[in-house]
C-alpha cells in the first residue's frame, strides 16, 4: 500500500507540474516565438548549459541500448505465452512489464499528440514536441524495471551486482547527457523523471503484491 501511495504522490506531481507548464510563467523564449512554461527558470538554465548537438545525437542513439533490452524482455514473454500455451502463465512480473511497456507507450504518443512545448533548438530545422522528455522516460522505465527483474532473475550475486551498477551508471549518464545537451527544458527533463518514478513505482508495488501473496 505504501508504494501506491508513493506512486501516486510521483503521479499527482507530474500532473501539477504538467499544469504548471501550461499556465505558469508562459512566454515567446523557444525557437520560431514558441511559448514555455516555467520560462525565466528554463530559459535561465538553458542559458547555462547551452547547446551540445554531439551529445544529444549520442545519447538520442543510445536510447536504442534500452528499445533492444524491452524488446528482449517482450521476447521472453512471447516464448513463455507459447510454450505454456496460455498468456495467464506467463510469469506474473513479465506480464506486468508488458502492461508496463504498454502504459509507457501510451504515454509517449499522448504527448506526442498534445504538445506541451517544443524544444528550446530546432531539429533539422523542425520543431518538435519536448515534454516530457521521451528519452529519459525510456531510458529510465526500462532500465530500472530490469533490474528489479535481474533481482530475481540472476542468482550470481556478483554478476547481477555488475550488470546492475553498469545499467545505474548508463542511466544517470542518459539522463544527465539529455539535461546538459541543451535540447531540452529543464522542466522537460523533471517531468520525464516524475513520470517515470510514477509507473516504476507503480510497477513495482503490482509485482510485490504477488510475491506476497
Amino acid at each position: 500500500m505504501k508504494k501506491f501511495c508513493i506512486s501516486f504522490s510521483f503521479l499527482l506531481i507530474f500532473v501539477a507540474l504538467t499544469l504548471g507548464v501550461i499556465f505558469i510563467d508562459v512566454s515567446a523564449i523557444g525557437p520560431n516565438g514558441s511559448s514555455v512554461g516555467f520560462a525565466t527558470l528554463n530559459g535561465f538554465f538553458h542559458s547555462i548549459t547551452g547547446v551540445n548537438m554531439p551529445l544529444y545525437v549520442v545519447t538520442d542513439w543510445l536510447g536504442l541500448v534500452s528499445v533492444f533490452i524491452g524488446f528482449g524482455f517482450a521476447l521472453l514473454g512471447l516464448v513463455q505465452w507459447i510454450k505454456r500455451r496460455n498468456i495467464l502463465k506467463v510469469d506474473f512480473d513479465i506480464l506486468m512489464l508488458g502492461i508496463f511497456y504498454i502504459v509507457v507507450i501510451a504515454a509517449y504518443l499522448l504527448f506526442e499528440s498534445f504538445v506541451i512545448n517544443y524544444r528550446p533548438v530546432l531539429i533539422n530545422g523542425f520543431l518538435e514536441t519536448s515534454y516530457p522528455s521521451s528519452t529519459t522516460l525510456l531510458v529510465l522505465t526500462v532500465n530500472i524495471t530490469t533490474v528489479l527483474q535481474f533481482k530475481k532473475r540472476i542468482k550470481n550475486i556478483i554478476l547481477r551486482k555488475s550488470i546492475n551498477i553498469s545499467l545505474t551508471c548508463f542511466t544517470l549518464f542518459m539522463v544527465i547527457g539529455r539535461l546538459i545537451s541543451g535540447v531540452h527544458w529543464l522542466s522537460d527533463i523533471i517531468g520525464g523523471v516524475l513520470l517515470s518514478a510514477g509507473l516504476i513505482t507503480l510497477y513495482s508495488a503490482a509485482i510485490n503484491i504477488k510475491r506476497k501473496s
